[in-house]
């Protein structure tokens, strides 16, 4: 899957350099972890389609809201706080990095709404189309939150000023 192969990727490129982005990396790593195996469960050429658990469901939609909200109200702020400390200001390319993550934010927590307070007996008409949007999603916010650590990370490598 190529959500799991950048993941590694970024984890090879950033892992170990902060307790804040390893954090984050954990994170992500098991909401990816969850993701494939609800999408594992999708039908195929070969086989029937078998819907999630509403435990699964509900654990997958939690974490998704855990990722979301630490990525807003921890991470974020905690890398911009120590960021501004050193006497840095966001650019343009930052700025809209941030921007394009937080429009990923809506559909990703109406998903949440959706789908967090199934019961087995609720049909899920939509759910594979739907999981396969979330995937896109948060495929798309993943590249750009890794662009905006690597957007910050060479701002650091460049004392203000310089």
């Amino acid at each position: 899957m190529v959500m799991l192969s950048k993941f590694k990727q970024t984890q090879q490129q950033w892992g170990g350099s902060s307790e804040v982005i390893d954090h984050w990396l954990e994170t992500r790593q098991l909401l990816i972890i969850e993701y494939c195996n609800l999408a594992a469960l999708q039908p195929s050429a070969q086989k029937t389609s078998e819907l999630p658990t509403p435990k699964a469901l509900q654990s997958f939609c939690q974490h998704l809201v855990d990722y979301i909200s630490e990525g807003h109200f921890k991470i974020y702020d905690m890398v911009m706080d120590k960021w501004r400390a050193t006497g840095f200001e966001a650019t343009d390319d930052i700025n809209q990095a941030y921007g394009k993550i937080v429009l990923t934010t809506e559909p990703l927590l109406n998903f949440t709404d959706n789908y967090a307070a199934v019961s087995s007996e609720d049909p899920l008409e939509s759910f594979v189309t739907d999981l396969s949007l979330i995937g896109e999603i948060i495929e798309v916010r993943f590249e750009v939150e890794d662009e905006l650590i690597q957007l910050i990370a060479n701002s650091l490598a460049v004392p203000p000023g310089a």
